[in-house]
């Protein structure tokens, strides 16, 4: 008897399907095994249950012609651009010729007097700041190096010690020739010029007693009134404090208030162009709270509501001032930048920020160049561990599955091993185990599916063309037999948000940047096992662990066709190949950990199947529980109420029209 039940077992394979519900195409099929389907394959594989062989070879050949015409087109583009930059080139030396070495020399030598002169000018009272030279400041702490200026008396860059950008030189927050940072004074009546093109005094540094440094810049004028900008860098601290001294504030500000203007180019520190693109923007946070506008291609924010901080985010890094009295209103932009260059954005800011009437004030601001991580951020209690990608848009939601579960459980593991790809696998062995009970549900739903479709297939033959007559006794047997045709669904769709969940974590999780694994130099970007001769970051080559996750789908897919021998749709012989071949063009710029969780969670999904369907479930017993369950008194929910009230509703409107129609 045992015998005989696992070879009933091995044809009878109890496989359900993402959605059960009987009138969808996908659950025609005449055979009684049920296809397993990836959860989020579900409406794909019902999609495809339609085509029939000429759709899909004709989707082959538009693959295989759309891959033609772009590396012809790709190759007649790089084939005009080298000529245009050689007849660029060859203008540049004709027209270079063409001026002697002295006319170059006086041009120069004129183009400075008039700007010294333009600047002592704009300087107005400030004499003396509108000529000078400038001069650097490197103070440093465990975590930084920063750089000042006394041009401006401001922070010019951020170097981060303990990361690496992509050509191994440390991470370098700011420092491009047109970054500035600095707000309008006036100089003198009806003149006015910007802090960030005047001449500071020399800074001043000191220690102390808590291990902070101070770094102070003064700009006196003439008439009485005077700027000092006092830095101070904490030790082990992202955070820079800025506070602006004015004396004389009611003459150098118009109507107290501190125009503050922000220039700062956005550096490429990850692999992927395409993907650090699509990662940054322009994130605040307002008494609604945490807000973003995404960059993408370029965008532009407009501040209507008093703003605690902004901040120019990267993937990995960001830049952000804060301000504890808030900024009133205020713009700020990212514009992209093409991709031979090693920027990703300009970005600029323009800010209005109250300031308390008087002869003296002072504003306190701070300043953020550090990286995107969620505990750094988190102790600062501002709201800035919001840059902390883990769950936005529609998904934002996804972020509390994140912050409660996937990140406690990653730092355990994380603290055991400290080998961040194993500790990636363990994490998803764990989802995998704690969601199987939802994976058995969906499995034993299929199977309950499958016993009553004989049963259901006499009632499509009964009805015919009666849908609304189908659907009422569809339910009338659902309810006798204890069956929820939505058991198989709901379980699989539980599971999308933990997939979203880990899909924003691995992207934006700077402990797996510059992690190895195996192959991969860096589980934060894409690994690269060929190079291709194509532009962009998905065709210019071929991840391995792309091709892992890709080969493991496909394995998924041959082995549950393999569980269902019969097809009625030929079309069906080729869905093992369709699927995979549309993630290999998804994954391939993802991140390594992602790809590797995926491959992971594909070998462990191919073992939890094997168990269920040859060990677990038990047709003969399913029957049994059906038969016994149709002997119980049935109670209908409201909802079961309400639904065939509905049906009967709308079966009683249909035979109305249909005899209008016959008159």
């Amino acid at each position: 008897m045992n015998g005989t039940r696992r070879n009933r077992r091995r044809h009878e394979n109890l496989n359900p399907v993402t959605c059960q519900n009987t009138q969808l195409p996908c659950g025609k099929s005449k055979n009684r095994n049920l296809n397993p389907i990836p959860t989020f394959a579900a409406q794909f594989f019902c999609f495809t249950m339609n085509m029939d062989r000429n759709t899909v070879i004709g989707m082959v050949l538009l693959a295989a012609l759309f891959f033609m015409f772009f590396w012809y087109t790709n190759r007649q583009q790089q084939s005009l651009a080298i000529e245009q930059q050689r007849i660029a080139d060859s203008t540049q030396k004709a027209n270079n010729a063409k001026i002697t070495p002295a006319q170059k020399a006086a041009a120069y030598a004129d183009s400075l007097r008039r700007d010294s002169s333009s600047k002592i000018a704009t300087a107005g009272s400030f004499v003396q700041a509108g000529i000078g030279s400038e001069k650097l400041t490197v103070v440093e702490n465990d975590l930084f190096k920063a750089t000042f200026s006394n041009k401006g008396g401001s922070l010019v860059n951020v170097q981060l010690k303990k990361f690496n950008s992509i050509d191994s030189s440390l991470v370098t927050l700011s420092g491009g020739k047109v970054d500035k940072l600095g707000y309008s004074i006036n100089t003198a009546p009806n003149q006015s010029a910007e802090t960030s093109s005047l001449f500071f005094g020399d800074a001043q540094v000191s220690a102390n007693t808590d291990g902070s440094q101070t770094v102070s810049y003064t700009l006196a004028g003439e008439s009485g009134q005077s700027i000092t900008h006092q830095y101070i860098i904490k030790k082990d601290n992202y955070l820079i404090d800025w506070n602006i001294l004015l004396n004389g504030a009611d003459r150098l500000l118009t109507q107290n208030s501190l125009n503050l203007h922000w220039n700062i180019q956005m550096h490429q520190h990850q692999v992927s162009h395409a993907y650090e693109l699509q990662q940054s923007n322009i994130s605040y946070y307002n008494e609604d709270g945490y807000d973003y506008s995404s960059a993408a291609t370029g965008t532009k924010t407009t501040f209507d509501k008093p703003v605690q901080w902004f901040a120019f985010k990267q993937q990995f890094f960001s830049t952000a001032i804060l301000s504890k009295s808030k900024f009133a209103s205020g713009d700020a932009q990212m514009t992209m930048l093409p991709d031979t260059l090693p920027q990703l954005y300009d970005a600029s800011a323009n800010m209005k920020l109250p300031v308390a009437a008087g002869a003296s004030a002072t504003v306190p601001l701070q300043l953020y160049y550090g990286p995107n991580d969620y505990n750094t951020l988190l102790q600062y209690n501002n709201g800035l561990e919001n840059l902390v990608n883990l769950g936005s848009g529609i998904f934002s939601f996804v972020k509390y599955i994140n912050r409660w579960i996937i990140m406690p459980v990653f730092n355990f593991f994380a603290n055991l091993i400290g080998h961040y790809g194993w500790v990636i696998a363990l994490l998803t062995l764990f989802i995998r185990l704690v969601t199987s009970p939802l994976t058995y549900r969906s499995y034993l739903s299929g199977a309950k599916m499958r016993a009553l479709r004989p049963e259901l297939d006499v009632l499509k033959k009964k009805f015919g063309s009666d849908t609304q007559g189908f659907s009422m006794e569809q339910m009338k047997l659902f309810r006798e037999a204890g069956v929820n045709p939505l058991g198989g669904c709901m379980p699989a769709l539980l599971q999308i948000p933990i997939f979203f969940a880990l899909y924003s974590y691995f992207s934006s999780n700077i402990m797996l940047r510059g992690e190895g694994f195996l192959w991969v130099k860096d589980l934060s970007a894409y690994d690269i096992m060929v190079k291709l001769p194509f532009s962009g970051d998905t065709f210019n080559h071929i991840s391995l662990f792309t091709l892992t996750a890709v080969i493991t789908s496909f394995l998924i897919s041959i082995y549950n066709m393999a569980m269902t021998p019969q097809q009625d749709n030929p079309a069906m012989k080729y869905m093992p190949y369709i699927f995979p071949f549309i993630l290999l063009f998804v994954f391939n710029r993802l991140p390594s950990a992602l790809t590797w969780y995926y491959t992971v969670s594909n070998l462990i999904t191919l073992g939890i199947q094997f168990v269920i369907q040859n060990y677990i479930i038990d047709h003969d017993k399913i029957l049994a529980q059906l038969d016994e369950k149709r002997k119980t008194p049935k109670t209908k929910s409201k909802f079961q109420e309400r639904y065939e009230q509905m049906v009967e509703s709308q079966k009683k409107l249909q035979d109305l029209k249909a005899k209008n129609q016959k008159k």
